[in-house]
């Protein structure tokens, strides 16, 4: 390993989360360290909104924000990206190698010789367009990719940074609606739709009940499994007859046998830069089937943006993952490593214990991890106890924020 001396950059991408802002903390904290220790990083500057911002030149002094100590402090409990966000998606070299130069230009400009990008599996493909730009035009400079996504569909990681804290709050939330619907006596049917497009992790969480009450969702579906309209229907009625109030827990991004998704007919077509369609209205469809085939009262809610924001219930464990994951990726770049995205690997689940590693990101970007089918029980609309053994430590502790004026703190860069 050589000595790369320069300054570093640091950007938040895609969908927020509440602990995004940890890891942000965590790479800020790294590089303090680093520069502690007489190393080779000067600056550290964020780019507000992403890659968007850096092409502006929309850059701030993080180092100066870090001398706060209690900021910083604070920052790790502050919901959504700090920094703010993009979906902006790199073009190929060959086909605008003018943008690339001027990103060049802009790196040269500030002495950018370290470069961290906190995101998902989008945000992966930025890293790895750019770790094989900067070799291919001999820029010195290393790329490293430190993951986050409530959705836990990164490759290669045994967990993502925000899947944790927003697991718990799934958890929590559906916990406190079985706790509601089941006052009445009247026969009715409550369907939670839970984030997930491709993958349904975040909605296996809302049976983590089972272990907590004893209680959980009558049934589970998860974009894994081919949806059935009629089996749906028929498992409703089974449980109706068990008992007057059924919660059924279904992912945004369930499908037909042919592939359309469930919630088609509600949803609006458009899609985004990665050609991802914008979804909502799968709880919707459900209710009016319920509606239209059984007959009973019913009702669906749709979490939305809260699975990824509430701050005020976010996981111990996932927090201080989510700051040393950061860190590492800090220490790791200065000592020689690029192209590379940091990653969780499980030692064991009683008692939790993991390490921090990296791995090549070409390897990674724009592959989905899926719930494999051990998690998913044999009727496909429930989750197995082996899968609820690899959720429970990642929800587990409580962070809480400092309050003022009765409202959580908040950091605003």
């Amino acid at each position: 390993m050589t000595n790369l001396y320069g300054n570093a950059v640091v950007g938040q991408s895609g969908g927020p989360t509440a602990a995004i802002n940890a890891t942000l903390a965590g790479v800020i904290r790294g590089v303090l360290e680093i520069n502690k220790n007489g190393g080779a990083i000067g600056k550290l500057y964020g780019m507000c909104n992403g890659i968007e911002g850096l092409m502006q030149e929309r850059l701030i002094d993080l180092c100066e924000f870090s001398k706060d100590a209690d900021k910083l402090d604070a920052l790790e409990l502050t919901p959504a990206a700090a920094l703010g966000s993009c979906r902006k998606k790199l073009p190929k070299h060959a086909d605008d190698p003018e943008f690339y130069e001027k990103l060049l230009a802009i790196f040269k400009k500030y002495d950018i010789r370290y470069f961290f990008y906190i995101g998902g599996n989008d945000s992966m493909d930025t890293v790895s367009k750019l770790s094989a730009y900067v070799a291919e035009c001999g820029y010195e400079m290393r790329v490293m990719g430190v993951p986050k996504t409530i959705d836990n569909d990164l490759e290669g990681t045994d967990h993502t940074p925000g899947f944790g804290s927003a697991a718990k709050y799934v958890a929590t939330t559906v916990s406190e609606i079985i706790r509601d619907a089941a006052v009445y006596t009247t026969k009715a049917v409550t369907i939670v739709e839970i984030m997930g497009r491709d993958a349904g992790w975040l909605t296996t969480s809302a049976a983590l009940g089972r272990l907590a009450n004893g209680q959980e969702p009558d049934l589970v579906y998860l974009p894994e499994k081919p949806f059935c309209m009629d089996e749906f229907i028929e498992s409703t009625k089974k449980a109706l007859e068990k008992h007057p109030n059924v919660v059924v827990a279904v992912s945004e991004g369930i499908r037909f046998s042919d592939g359309t998704y469930v919630g088609a007919g509600a949803q609006s077509g458009v899609k985004d830069v990665f050609g991802h369609q914008y979804l909502a209205g799968t709880g919707k469809a459900l209710e009016y089937a319920v509606r239209d085939r059984i007959g009973c009262k019913v009702r669906s809610v749709e979490l939305n943006v809260c699975q990824r924001c509430a701050g005020h219930l976010v996981s111990a464990t996932d927090i201080a993952e989510s700051v040393a994951i950061g860190r590492a990726a800090a220490l790791a770049a200065e000592q020689g490593e690029s192209g590379k995205m940091m990653l969780y690997k499980r030692i064991s689940n009683q008692p939790y214990a993991y390490e921090i590693g990296c791995a090549d990101v070409h390897e990674i970007a724009n592959k989905i991890k899926r719930v494999p089918d051990a998690y998913i029980n044999a009727q496909h609309n429930g989750i197995t106890d082996e899968c609820l053994a690899y959720l429970l430590p990642l929800i587990e502790g409580e962070r809480y924020p400092k309050y003022v004026g009765g409202l959580p703190e908040q950091i605003i860069l």
